[in-house]
């Protein structure tokens, strides 16, 4: 079967009749986040590349991606000195990550092109890639089959196809297995996500594991963490902090109502909650439902929680880290409701015991194995008096908590070295 160079014509017509769709979501999205409305340019291939050594360019689409791609773009840096990495993202909290990541001068920054044949060509034809890796799940018809068609090798990296996405995807065969067919290699996260990838066309496939368990933990953020956490205990009576970390909506009612449960349980030691969205767009939404639900509020960006505060609404960028350090306890966002979860791996990398709902098909497999482990608990049928009581038992059980803090640890070393197998497939499929 001959390889084709572009998506269908049907996928290609109904893309440009969405862009301009898009463009007023982004002008409207700007409105509470102004990184929506800049470098637009970049958006249709326009980016602007300064001279300098060869490119190796890789895509990851947001926050969780670029945070669990930095180990391998520090390897690259190591291991390929002369070249420069080019990091492209779809959002600008993505974006924004990566520019508080790297000060290296060698790390460039841009948008991906919205996957119209002329934007792709453009970006191509300026940023002249010696190859491209995809974070994921980003697989992009057009930005494949046109790489593939100038002779790029485009790689498909910490791949996850989860069972529900497979039949999603089986769907459009016609569209999706020329794709796939295209990619030069796929490194997966697990078996299962390689059988099912291979399933829909994908070649060259093999296992290399999660680079989430390879992510390097900011020794300054873990310190302010623990900053925090002296200065809060020093203020009165050593109160219990629970963490609820990377909140979608919805959760964070039942978030609220659970830490009345658990204040209710604990009425002598005054629980602190620290509630992080997800989405800095939601930060404003959030504080007035809790003021709404007459708790006392204090916002990070404002000071730290003094012996009033109920909760301590994590209004910054960047500092998961130090949220995590703070802890006894974190509850992991996107897993109460059916959104499939977040990244947990950090989080135990950061020796803090977690609970997690049973929303977790993003993640299926690490969170699986951090239930196994003991450094995760779950809840089956997650509800204000489900979650107070799992935290309560948590939070007065020493024995426990530590048990839960040491499977952490043991969880995340079990499964580190995606880095090293990703750069052994880059070295043998890729031309750097």
């Amino acid at each position: 079967m001959t390889m084709p160079s572009a998506a269908p014509w049907f996928y290609r017509a109904l893309l440009t009749l969405i862009v301009p769709l898009a463009l007023l979501r982004l002008w409207w999205r700007g409105r509470k986040q102004p990184g929506y409305r800049q470098h637009i340019a970049e958006r249709f291939g326009f980016i602007k590349i300064p001279p300098g050594g060869p490119i190796i360019w890789l895509h990851a689409v947001s926050v969780g991606e670029t945070r669990a791609a930095e180990p391998l773009v520090h390897a690259l840096l190591e291991n390929y000195p002369a070249h420069r990495v080019l990091l492209t993202h779809m959002t600008p909290t993505g974006r924004a990550t990566s520019t508080a990541l790297y000060q290296d001068p060698r790390v460039l920054i841009g948008y991906v092109p919205y996957d119209l044949t002329g934007a792709v060509d453009r970006f191509l034809a300026r940023a002249q890639p010696r190859m491209g890796l995809l974070m994921e799940t980003e697989i992009w018809p057009n930005l494949i089959l046109r790489a593939r068609a100038q002779q790029v090798p485009m790689l498909l990296i910490n791949a996850r196809m989860s069972a529900r996405s497979g039949r999603r995807y089986a769907r459009f065969d016609r569209l999706i297995r020329p794709v796939l067919s295209a990619l030069t290699a796929v490194g997966a996260q697990t078996p299962e996500d390689a059988e099912r990838l291979s399933a829909l066309g994908a070649k060259s496939v093999s296992v290399t594991g999660n680079l989430k368990f390879d992510v390097r933990i900011d020794a300054a953020l873990q310190t302010l963490g623990n900053t925090w956490r002296r200065e809060i205990m020093t203020q009165e009576t050593p109160r219990p902090i629970w963490l609820a970390a990377s909140t979608r909506d919805g959760e964070e009612a039942l978030i609220i109502a659970a830490h009345r449960a658990l204040c209710a349980l604990l009425p002598d030691q005054h629980p602190l909650l620290v509630l992080v969205p997800r989405h800095p767009q939601r930060f404003n939404d959030i504080a007035n439902l809790v003021t709404r639900e007459g708790l006392t509020l204090t916002r990070r960006n404002e000071a730290l929680p003094d012996g009033e505060t109920d909760v301590w609404l994590g209004d910054s960028m960047g500092e998961m880290v130090a949220y995590y350090s703070l802890a006894d306890v974190a509850v992991i966002g996107g897993t109460l409701l059916p959104f499939g979860g977040q990244n947990l791996i950090e989080a135990a990398a950061c020796g803090t015991p977690l609970i997690i709902g049973p929303h977790t098909y993003n993640f299926s497999a690490a969170a699986s194995a951090a239930e196994q482990t003991g450094a995760a608990l779950r809840l089956a049928e997650p509800s204000p008096e489900t979650l107070a009581a799992a935290l309560h038992a948590l939070i007065l059980n020493p024995t426990q908590h530590q048990a839960a803090k040491v499977a952490a640890a043991r969880f995340v070393s079990a499964a580190t070295g995606a880095t090293d197998k990703l750069l052994a497939l880059i070295a043998r499929y890729g031309r750097p």
